[in-house]
């Protein structure tokens, strides 16, 4: 399918922040009403938030466990447990198991998938597929050239493509989503490597973004300098656990981030990370100093 339509049936609410942050202003532009995006804490794992003007949410992946529970809870008002879509950019254990936890707590619009299911996990993930079942929950399957759309809001998906999708490296059957609102766009990489940034970057990809997701936890072999100067972000967020035992992020990765201008964020020292629009200015709030 070419399009998924987002549909709510959800009420506006006065966002309310989750603890005490820190403010950086980033960039100055025209003053709009703004979209948000969160990096949720979840250890080392992903877990993306946006939530679109009228309270539409769209959710990127959910951490390993149920870490994702208390990040969630902290940047939803109190009594809000309803997502629209809910999107897992790979079967990897680290992206898509806290959307087990979740669904006994909240309510779904939709499921999105990439469509491959071989994981080496032994029953999380059948498990997370049963419940959707059980649930009835809608499970869409989308790839390259498809986009997710709500009024001027629009979620690009430039991979995977047939191709990458029969990849047997699971990281390279990732989502990268383009996520483009009228104050800022936003590019998420899931676990994504060199081979699928050099295919965006050589194929003339529009992937310019003010905030980036860096591919696989800042891995080595991700976040390449062509592909950092195609996107060419200002703010940069890694989802990271603490002394994780991959060696996250790689001294590699910063190195190549250290030599462009991107502020960088880090859910291991930042705990959550909220980035919005207002004011003409694009503000990064996160859960600590």
């Amino acid at each position: 399918m070419n399009k998924a339509g987002v549909v709510s049936d959800t009420i506006l609410f006065s966002f309310v922040a989750f603890g005490v942050f820190v403010w950086y202003q980033v960039f100055s532009g025209a003053p709009s009403k703004s979209s948000k995006v969160y990096f949720l804490d979840v250890g080392q794992g992903d877990a993306e938030l946006v939530v679109f003007p009228g309270n539409i949410k769209v959710m990127t992946d959910a951490g390993p466990d149920n870490k994702v529970m208390t990040s969630l809870g902290k940047a939803l008002p109190t009594g809000d447990h309803y997502i629209d879509l809910a999107i897992v950019s790979h079967p990897q254990l680290d992206h898509f198991n806290g959307y087990n936890f979740i669904l006994d707590q909240y309510k779904v619009g939709a499921f999105i998938i990439n469509g491959r299911s071989d994981t080496k996990t032994v029953y999380e993930w059948p498990q997370l597929l049963a419940k959707i079942k059980e649930k009835n929950i809608p499970l869409i399957t989308l790839g390259a050239g498809d986009s997710i759309t709500y009024a001027s809001d629009t979620i690009d998906m430039l991979s995977p493509d047939k191709d990458f999708i029969q990849s047997g490296e699971l990281n390279d059957t990732g989502f990268v989503e383009l996520i483009k609102t009228p104050e800022f766009r936003t590019l998420l990489t899931a676990d994504t490597g060199f081979n699928v940034e050099d295919y965006l970057v050589q194929n003339h990809f529009d992937l310019k973004a003010d905030v980036l997701k860096i591919g696989h936890h800042g891995s080595k072999t991700s976040s390449g300098a062509n592909f950092l100067a195609a996107v060419n972000p200002k703010v940069a967020a890694i989802e990271v656990g603490a002394k994780n035992m991959y060696g996250h992020p790689t001294k590699e990765a910063l190195a190549r981030l250290a030599s462009t201008t991107v502020n960088i964020f880090r859910t291991d020292m930042n705990g959550t990370v909220e980035i919005t629009a207002e004011e003409g200015k694009l503000k990064v709030l996160t859960e600590k100093q």
